[in-house]
């Protein structure tokens, strides 16, 4: 499965992509009003150099993508979205293995994961790990997941 850097004039696309991701699990419409800026792609964030976005085409479109914002020594895997008619295909692994890669590249110790809670399962079996929770930044009281990748361990 081919995977590439992302354009910046595939924001809206990624965002539709991001918003139908999330939607898949069943939150109702008030949920996802409030979550529409931060589940937004900005082009200039494609464009900006401590941020990654990658795509995973099938069939020549876009299927998924994912963000890495590297701070080093650490990074946040900040989006991993899949449409919702291929989860379950393999995209959301390969996207996950492109950035682990990539952040081991650019020397990163470890990445954080802000997850929902539905893609928790998913993160523990790509070798994260719980350590702890974080206030939602759309839904006042909410708590997610927040989970952590180590990259480089005993480095």
């Amino acid at each position: 499965m081919p995977i590439r850097p992302a354009r910046p004039d595939e924001a809206e696309l990624l965002t539709g992509i991001a918003l139908r991701a999330k939607a898949y699990w069943g939150y109702d419409e008030a949920f996802m009003a409030a979550c529409r800026e931060e589940l937004t792609v900005d082009a200039a964030v494609i464009e900006r150099a401590s941020t990654f976005t990658v795509v995973a085409e099938d069939g020549g479109r876009a299927r998924g993508f994912a963000v890495l914002a590297a701070a080093p020594p650490s990074g946040e895997l900040a989006m991993l979205f899949v449409e919702p008619d291929r989860i379950g295909r393999g995209i959301g692994r390969a996207l996950f293995r492109h950035v682990r890669d990539v952040a081991r590249a650019l020397g990163l110790r470890r990445l954080t994961i802000d997850s929902d809670p539905h893609a928790e399962a998913f993160y523990l079996a790509m070798g994260a790990t719980r350590i702890g929770s974080t206030p939602s930044l759309s839904i006042p009281g909410r708590e997610l997941p927040l989970m952590e990748l180590e990259l480089n361990p005993g480095v």
